[in-house]
């Protein structure tokens, strides 16, 4: 493997990893996001009264 190839091959790891962290950032928001609206629902569920 010529030396520009593993330059590639190591820029493309690092875009890789850079990458992941994006992903991994926004899984986090997503969950963060449905235990918010969970507990939304469930304090307006528990506040309502059912007749």
């Amino acid at each position: 493997m010529s030396l520009s190839e593993l330059q590639r091959v190591k820029e493309m790891e690092e875009e890789n990893a850079r990458l992941k962290r994006i992903v991994a950032d926004q899984q986090i928001s997503i969950d963060i996001l449905k235990e918010v609206n969970s507990k939304k629902w469930q304090h307006l569920i528990k506040g309502s009264v059912i007749a």
